[in-house]
């Protein structure tokens, strides 16, 4: 039994696809409710936990990858992002940059959306104790940043707390436990047990996001460096507290 504390929201302008999805998801044991546009969707988040939003891309007059870039200013929660057949590898990855945990192209079938969606919520429930494990492990401190694992915050040289989403806490921390050695993307994916099926290009897209979080200028990344036919190493020392 998957892990799910509060609702899974479908938001589709398409009546029809909305109304076939969530009823699957109901009947197979899971609460789910649908929204049509950006404002029907606002109450069902306001105030509460979602467990897991699927966002359609087109919704009428708004913009999904606006929608989904509001919802990741504020929140963590897994979405899942769908669109028409159309869809070229550029929106897919504009999606995964702007903070999305899957993309799947229409028309799919409700059994395998329930499959991924099941997946995530899985993810993120073993994400959720392995850091209530971690809570009294203390942290890590390099260049003068620190990552406080008992709050899962993020502290830049300044002081300044920076925000980090499940996926981007989940690669630093990947990171920081095997400093300045050579991390195949394969390893990675597995460290941030994102879907089996996104391929090895969101995992560069996840380190662009981390790595401008953690310098100015991401195309002349220092901390964070690419190894040819490797992957990824951590470059800087890295002590634990």
């Amino acid at each position: 039994m998957v892990a799910q504390t509060g609702d899974i929201i479908v938001v589709d302008d398409d009546c029809f696809m909305r109304e076939i999805l969530t009823d699957y998801l109901r009947d197979n044991n899971l609460c789910a409710k649908g929204a049509s546009s950006r404002s029907e969707l606002a109450p069902l988040i306001r105030g509460r936990d979602a467990s897991l939003i699927v966002l359609d891309v087109k919704l009428g007059e708004d913009d999904g990858l606006d929608v989904l870039r509001d919802i990741r200013s504020r929140s963590d929660v897994p979405i899942i992002m769908i669109t028409g057949c159309r869809a070229g590898e550029a929106d897919r990855i504009v999606a995964l940059e702007l903070g999305a945990d899957d993309y799947l192209l229409k028309p799919f079938s409700p059994r395998e959306m329930l499959a991924r969606i099941r997946a995530l919520l899985r993810r993120n429930e073993l994400g959720r104790i392995g850091r209530n494990r971690a809570a009294q492990r203390g942290g890590y401190r390099f260049n003068g940043w620190c990552l406080e694992r008992r709050s899962r915050k993020l502290v830049d040289p300044n002081g300044a707390a920076v925000p980090l989403s499940n996926g981007e806490y989940s690669l630093l921390l990947a990171f920081l436990e095997a400093p300045q050695r050579p991390l195949s993307r394969e390893h990675l994916l597995h460290s941030t047990r994102m879907h089996e099926d996104v391929s090895d290009r969101s995992i560069d897209v996840q380190i662009l996001r981390l790595r401008r979080k953690l310098a100015s200028d991401p195309r002349a990344p220092h901390v964070i460096r690419t190894e040819r036919q490797v992957g990824y190493l951590f470059a800087s020392p890295v002590e634990r507290f």
